[in-house]
């Protein structure tokens, strides 16, 4: 703080104590003008309501007389008086420099099992998976939700069904959260007309067993060659370029046919951002742990309710 602003703070201070603290003595002292029957001639209500005057009580006077005490004690001690750091040296750098060190302290043991132990392994861990799951609410679900479960809008798939499009070891959701992913879905307007489009789209719904127009649906089948490329002759994708499994019910971007229509017509784009700078690898860590316990948490409630 330079020396003009430092006094100029000095001066607002000094000078609003001593009018304040004036105001208060003077309070004590001043002589109100009296009617004879003791009010001072302001009336309400046609006179039935006069203002009195009374003298403030002893305990306020003492009360505000320890305020201006407390306030000039709290100057001598903290800093706020211009660039005067007072006398015990407190900043809110300070402070906070230890109640990070402290939390960093009660943090190291876990912190030392997210750098030793895999992914895998710390998805059985409960404190583990409660700070992944607060970090996951924090940076993750704006795009996938806070149960993990995607939002077609934005394309950002579902964590928590198992429909990996870049495989759900723990390795590769690693890497997805610290190195981000960019993928490309191109568009074949130009390869398939209208119709071929549609009869496209058709066998892709056949693929996962949603309703669909068999004789489209067949007329389509050859077609599908152009997409195997990627998705794979069987249409179960393949990890290795991010092409989604079209063989379940798990869709990026809607599974309805006119969305897969839109796809094929005009391609798709989407990126996920590096979280790696943000997070550090220990973050990095709890939340993949997170998201692999909640997948398989959810696969393990999807078995169950299938034998049922």
């Amino acid at each position: 703080m330079s020396t003009f602003w430092s006094s100029w703070i000095m001066f607002l201070v000094v000078f609003n104590m001593g009018v304040t603290f004036f105001l208060f003595l003077w309070g004590q002292r001043v002589k109100i003008p009296l009617q004879p029957d003791g009010t001072t001639g302001h009336v309400w209500a046609h006179g039935t309501i006069r203002e009195s005057v009374r003298k403030l009580p002893t305990w306020w006077v003492w009360f505000s007389a320890s305020m201006f005490a407390a306030g000039i004690g709290y100057l001598i001690l903290y800093p706020g008086f211009g660039a005067n750091k007072g006398v015990l040296g407190w900043t809110s750098q300070g402070e906070l420099a230890r109640d990070v060190a402290s939390n960093n302290a009660k943090l190291e043991p876990m912190m030392e099992r997210l750098r030793t132990r895999s992914v895998e392994a710390l998805s059985a861990d409960e404190e583990v998976i409660d700070f992944g799951r607060r970090l996951f609410l924090d940076n993750c679900a704006a795009c996938h939700g806070r149960q993990a479960h995607g939002n077609q809008l934005l394309g950002a798939p579902s964590l928590a069904a198992g429909g990996w499009m870049y495989g759900g070891d723990g390795g590769q959701l690693l890497a997805s959260i610290k190195d981000g992913r960019r993928g490309m879905m191109p568009p074949f307007a130009e390869t398939f007309d209208k119709e071929g489009i549609s009869n496209l789209a058709n066998y892709v719904l056949s693929l996962s067993g949603a309703r669909h127009d068999a004789r489209m649906a067949a007329a389509g089948q050859p077609q599908f060659a152009v997409c195997s490329a990627c998705h794979g002759m069987d249409g179960k994708g393949n990890p290795a370029l991010g092409a989604p499994n079209l063989t379940d019910d798990i869709w990026v971007h809607g599974g309805d046919q006119a969305t897969i229509e839109t796809t094929i017509s005009h391609g798709r784009t989407g990126t996920m951002p590096s979280w790696g700078p943000r997070l550090g690898a220990e973050r990095a860590q709890a939340v993949a742990a997170w998201v692999f316990a909640n997948a398989q948490g959810e696969e393990l409630a999807r078995k169950r309710n299938a034998k049922k």
